[in-house]
């Protein structure tokens, strides 16, 4: 059937013709009902099988070789054309006969670098419509048209691959879409050969790679290894396909998260082996992998994205955050963010409410002590938490109650310094030894202290500014302990004096963040403290002023939670520090709004969740 349209032509129907109009069959298709305005007397006539039969004729004239005006030369074969035709579906073809290039005007146009078949192919296709594509034809076939500019052939190539990918042709196909620009593809194969890893590195195109392609693949987060030994192993069958490799294996163990590996796999096999210990570089990433594994204590001073695990195994970093206050409770929550997934996962809770604590990690164990229950009353408890178990245990209690002090893990023990004990501030500082589970004292600081920053540094304890004397203004103190000695040490004066700002290190720098500040109250001002030479150094300002929030350093990025703007005003905003750009960026949010909670990150079990948090932390 010719199916026949109204088109509303201004005119008026006679009374008797008011209605749907009939539509003028044609044998052989099927008729489609169309809403006919009433006001119409003109048609649109549109042949549903013109473009075919079109095509047809065209078809028909090219094989008879009828009103051909050019031949395309390939391979010793010739395909006598249309230029029409051939501009009308492809871009090259347009291109070439729509400008002055020589073959704009030749009769005869040679096409190097693709198969004689293809190129009939693709010919017949213009004219069809349809080209029919194997596994034997699909790569040449798609070179062609991508030659020729023919996008649709080249996606319908594409997909066809992509249906055919497996383990053995994967690699394969992944190198040809690049060569090819075939980006959909080249980003869809190498997601399989990530997530399809512990089959593919068998496989003789895996092994066949060059280092660069195959360190690309090593490097990612998103490769599917249930260990990072698997990872290594793959390393090795690439390795020992070809000895001439071994020149390059630096590079490759580069790309191998070695501080995620067994210690003992780490000791018996990789070290032992000849082109580990024959090569300098490799020695050296050895070394870091075993201080990283050694030194649990010191994992954040020993940054690298090698420690870093990948998505696929049973662990994520996190923050963990725990108690803290907003303006109507103490907080007993005990919370864990993704920075990757930006989710928040509930953990088990305190057994009590409280704030203005102190919280360190050591390995994957943490202990928090000390702080201010919901009475204001301040704490002498403290408290270890087992992320296998997913709970807390009471240990043994300080020697002072201490609240707003300074807590810090130090080379295997805690440190508790300064804090207020109800009545006045404290100068102590006493230490905790897991081993013994017994708190003593130690070298005193030298002023009495409440909510100082502290951090671990190369088996060094510093502490810098806090809350002095009566008034309650901060200072710009900094002092630094040595275990070893038993001394203080006075460094370079921070650059303002604050007190309840957060602390962490990065790459072996101290970072001061935030706090109260006398001139300006609460403060956005961040300063970095480097040890080689005694400095202090402005960094650039957060996003918002925050006096008592929390902070952490995962991949590499300081992140810092949470913290009062002002009386009565509490962030619940996350801000992200990247050391290189020296930028902040507000990346996400808490699930409420707090100040003078305690934070850590930690390699954590992704199982231990008890699900997404959805509402309010329980407080006392």
């Amino acid at each position: 059937m010719a199916e026949v349209i109204a088109v509303n032509a201004g005119l008026a129907l006679p009374p008797t013709m008011n209605g749907t109009l009939p539509i003028e069959e044609d044998v052989g298709v099927a008729p489609a009902a169309v809403s006919v305005p009433q006001t119409s007397e003109d048609y649109l006539f549109v042949e549903a099988r013109h473009p075919s039969t079109v095509l047809q004729g065209l078809n028909s004239l090219r094989l008879n070789n009828a009103f051909c005006d050019v031949t395309l030369c390939c391979g010793g074969q010739e395909f006598p054309c249309h230029r029409i035709v051939l501009a009308s579906f492809s871009s090259y073809f347009q291109a070439m006969f729509s400008t002055d290039l020589i073959e704009s005007k030749q009769e005869r146009v040679a096409i190097n670098g693709v198969e004689p078949q293809m190129i009939g192919m693709l010919v017949s296709y213009a004219y069809t419509s349809e080209v029919y594509i194997s596994k034997a034809n699909v790569q040449a076939l798609l070179a062609a048209a991508n030659l020729l500019d023919v996008m649709a052939v080249r996606e319908a190539c594409c997909r066809f691959m992509e249906r055919q990918m497996d383990e053995m042709n994967c690699v394969g196909i992944h190198c040809f879409a690049e060569a090819h620009s075939c980006k959909v593809l080249e980003k869809r194969s190498m997601e399989y050969i990530l997530e399809h890893f512990g089959g593919v590195h068998k496989q003789e195109e895996f092994l066949s790679l060059c280092v660069d392609k195959l360190t690309e693949i090593l490097a990612s987060d998103f490769l599917n290894a249930s260990k990072e030994e698997m990872v290594f192993e793959a390393a090795m069958l690439w390795l020992n396909k070809c000895p001439s490799r071994k020149q390059s294996f630096e590079k490759v163990l580069e790309h191998i998260r070695l501080p995620l590996i067994s210690p003992y796999y780490l000791h018996d096999v990789i070290e032992s082996l000849d082109v580990v210990k024959e090569n300098p570089g490799c020695q050296k990433l050895i070394s870091e992998a075993k201080d990283y594994l050694l030194l649990k204590d010191r994992r954040g001073e020993l940054y690298c994205p090698r420690a870093r695990p990948r998505r696929s195994t049973a662990t994520a970093e996190v923050i963990v955050t725990v108690g803290g206050e907003d303006d109507k409770v103490v907080l007993r929550s005990v919370e864990s963010f993704n920075p990757v997934t930006n989710q928040w996962k509930n953990l088990a809770c305190l057994p009590f409410a409280v704030s203005k604590h102190g919280l360190v990690v050591s390995d994957s164990t943490l202990y928090l002590a000390g702080g201010e229950f919901p009475d204001g009353s301040a704490s002498r408890e403290m408290w270890r938490y087992d992320p296998c178990f997913d709970s807390w245990t009471e240990m043994a209690p300080m020697n002072v109650a201490r609240s707003e002090l300074g807590l810090v893990m130090l080379d295997g023990f805690v440190y508790a310094v300064g804090g207020w004990e109800g009545r006045s501030r404290l100068d102590s500082v006493e230490c905790y030894n897991p081993h013994t589970n017994l708190w003593q004292f130690t070298e005193s600081y030298k002023m009495a202290v409440t909510s100082p920053a502290v951090v671990a540094l190369d088996g060094l304890l510093y502490v810098t500014g806090g809350a002095v004397l009566e008034d309650g203004d901060g200072t710009d103190l900094a002092q630094v302990y040595n275990p070893k000695s038993g001394g203080w040490t006075e460094l370079a004066p921070m650059q303002i004096a604050r007190s309840g700002s957060a602390a962490c290190t990065l790459k072996g720098k101290i970072y001061v963040i935030g706090g109260w500040h006398a001139s300006t109250e609460n403060t956005d001002k961040v300063e970095c403290y480097d040890p080689k030479t005694n400095q202090w150094t402005m960094c650039a300002p957060m996003k918002e002023r925050r006096y008592r929030p929390g902070a952490a350093v995962v991949d590499g990025k300081i992140y810092v939670l949470g913290g009062e703007e002002g009386w009565d005003r509490y962030h619940d905003t996350i801000e992200r520090y990247c050391e290189d750009t020296d930028t902040w960026e507000i990346v996400s949010e808490m699930t409420t709004s707090r100040s003078w909670l305690s934070c850590v990150s930690l390699q954590l079990r992704k199982d231990i969740h008890m699900g997404s948090c959805n509402g309010t932390p329980s407080d006392s």
